[in-house]
Formats: C-alpha cells, sequence, structure tokens
C-alpha cells in the first residue's frame, strides 16, 4: 500500500475548527489558572480539590479533538493506491458482421452460426482467461475489452448487427490494439493471447491482411481462423437479385497459417479449446484506488470510546 490521498482535499479546511477548539481550550485553561490563584487560602483550597493529577483532566479534551480530526480527514474522502493481481491470458473474439454474412448456405445463415459459435466458446473458456470482442464490417470496433465478466460479452455478440464492407486486417489490427489494456506482468512480458477470427473470409477494405498479419507476428500473438460458408453461398438484394459470396477459406487459412494460428470450419468449432488450452497464465497487476474512509470513521469512533472511557473513569461523568 502506497501513501494516501484525498479526493476532496479542500474539505481539509475544517481541521481549523480543530485548531481553534484547541486554541480556545489552552485559553481556557489559563484563565482558570489565574482564577485558581485568587485564593488567598491554598491549603483551603488543596483539602477541597481532589488529589488527581493534572494531566488527567487534559486527556479527555485531546482524546476529543483527535475524534473530530479524524472525521474531518474521513470527510475529505481518504484514498489510497492498491495493486489489484489480475490474470493476463486474453482470447480476442472478431465477429464479421459484413453483409456477405446474411447467406444462408450454414443454417440458419452464416451470421447466425457465427454468432452461436461464439456464444459457445464462450461458455468453455475457463473463467480466469479474459475474453474481448472486436465486430467488423467496413470498419472494426472494439465491443467489450478484455474481461472475465462473460455475460457482458455474450450480450454484445447477440446484439451483433450487420453492416456493408468487409476490413478482416483491421479487426486484427483492432483486437491486437485491445490486449495492450492488459496490465504487464513484473517482467514485461507480452501477453499470454490469442485472437478467434469468425468470418467468410474476404477482406474489401481497410487494412490488408498482410499487414495485420505482420503485426500479429511482431506482437507474438497467433490469429486462429473459423470460416463460415460455402462455395455456393450468395445474398439476396432488396431488388431480388442474387449476389454470389463464395467463402474464402484459403485467405483464413493463410491469416493463420502466418500467425501461428489453426484454421477450422464451421463444422468443426469443437476443436477451439485447443486455441485457450495453450495460452498458459500469466498474472499482471493494475492499480486502483481504495477508499480509506470506513477506516477513519472507525477509528474516531475508538478514540471517542476511549475519551469516554477515561471521563467515566476518572470523574465518574461523560465528557
Amino acid at each position: 500500500m502506497s501513501g494516501f490521498s484525498f479526493l476532496t482535499p479542500w474539505r481539509l479546511l475544517f481541521l481549523g475548527i480543530v485548531v481553534a477548539l484547541a486554541v480556545a481550550y489552552v485559553l481556557l485553561q489559563r484563565r482558570r489558572s489565574t482564577y485558581a490563584a485568587r485564593f488567598t487560602n491554598v491549603e483551603l483550597l488543596e483539602s477541597v480539590l481532589p488529589k488527581t493529577p493534572r494531566w488527567r483532566r487534559h486527556v479527555t479534551a485531546v482524546v476529543q479533538l483527535l475524534a473530530i480530526a479524524l472525521v474531518v480527514l474521513a470527510f475529505a474522502e481518504p484514498v489510497h493506491d492498491v495493486r489489484i493481481p489480475r490474470e493476463r491470458a486474453t482470447v480476442m473474439l472478431a465477429l464479421d458482421v459484413s453483409l456477405s454474412m446474411e447467406a444462408t448456405d450454414i443454417k440458419p445463415d452464416r451470421f447466425e452460426a457465427a454468432k452461436a459459435s461464439a456464444v459457445s466458446f464462450l461458455s468453455d473458456v475457463p473463467e480466469q482467461v479474459n475474453v474481448g470482442l472486436v465486430t467488423f464490417a467496413g470498419t472494426a470496433t472494439v465491443r467489450v475489452a478484455p474481461t472475465t465478466d462473460r455475460e457482458a460479452v455474450k450480450l454484445a455478440i447477440l446484439n451483433a448487427e450487420l453492416a456493408d464492407g468487409t476490413a478482416i486486417g483491421d479487426a486484427i489490427v483492432a483486437s491486437l490494439d485491445a490486449l495492450k489494456s492488459v496490465p504487464a506482468d513484473e517482467s514485461g512480458t507480452p501477453v499470454p493471447a490469442a485472437i478467434v477470427l469468425l468470418s467468410d473470409g474476404t477482406t474489401t477494405m481497410g487494412t490488408s491482411n498482410s499487414a495485420a498479419i505482420a503485426q500479429a507476428i511482431e506482437q507474438g500473438v497467433p490469429v486462429s481462423t473459423i470460416a463460415f460458408g460455402t462455395e455456393n453461398g450468395y445474398v439476396t438484394l432488396p431488388s431480388g437479385e442474387r449476389v454470389w459470396v463464395p467463402v474464402d477459406a484459403p485467405s483464413l487459412a493463410t491469416i493463420a497459417e502466418r500467425t501461428g494460428g489453426k484454421t477450422y470450419t464451421a463444422e468443426s468449432q469443437s476443436e477451439l479449446k485447443d486455441i485457450y488450452s495453450k495460452i498458459g497464465s500469466s498474472i499482471g497487476y493494475e492499480t486502483e484506488q481504495s477508499s480509506l474512509v470506513p477506516w477513519f470513521v472507525f477509528s474516531s469512533l475508538i478514540v471517542l470510546a476511549a475519551g469516554s472511557t477515561f471521563a467515566l473513569v476518572w470523574s465518574n461523568r461523560l465528557p
């Protein structure tokens, strides 16, 4: 734990009240001393006053002022930085949402089959492994940053919508960028990670496949691909015209081969367990702010209780 700071430091100005009370107490004690010295019969005064150590009468006041000071510190919202361990192993899912995924050569269609595969994959990945989601058509978007919240990823998959264009290269680059958000370990070693790309395989815009492959190799992240579709796939335009969209399995296979991943078809997704089973585990740390308010409030209560106890024991009354 590092030193603490305050979220609202201006509230520390209320400590001036504690200082003012302390000054008032000191002045009051001096006044009492002057008043007591006016008694001409000192022996009579000593016989009347109880034999109590002088320091005791100040303890209760000091304790009360300390309790007030602790409350003021709590009011200023103290926090401190803590290092939270986090599993770094990550799988990024890249889901093709291009219009060609409407083809029905994979039942009920490529898009629904791809979403079902992605959701099924989520249920198989170990709980401690982070999973993120990128969707891509003409552009690529990180829908969910790497997380262990499976429901968040599942919801994003189910809510994905189709759009025009296919930017596979952009999807790989966006996935690689998302992996950089995972905290580093003590030695700064790369994140143990993999990308699973679900697509029908033809890049039509954006970053080229070769450029994206080069970045994946440089970052040491294998890209496994799942091909959805057949040579006979087509989509029907609103005009009734058919547009043929055969799956580009060779392009997807090239991506997997060159990055060290594996290539699959929609029918072989059960083999995907190889992807995450070989990632391994690596713990990194991220810094978060943790509130100290409860501790300061608790401390003030303890101090106040101690002051009350002293007052009861020494003077049979509460301060």
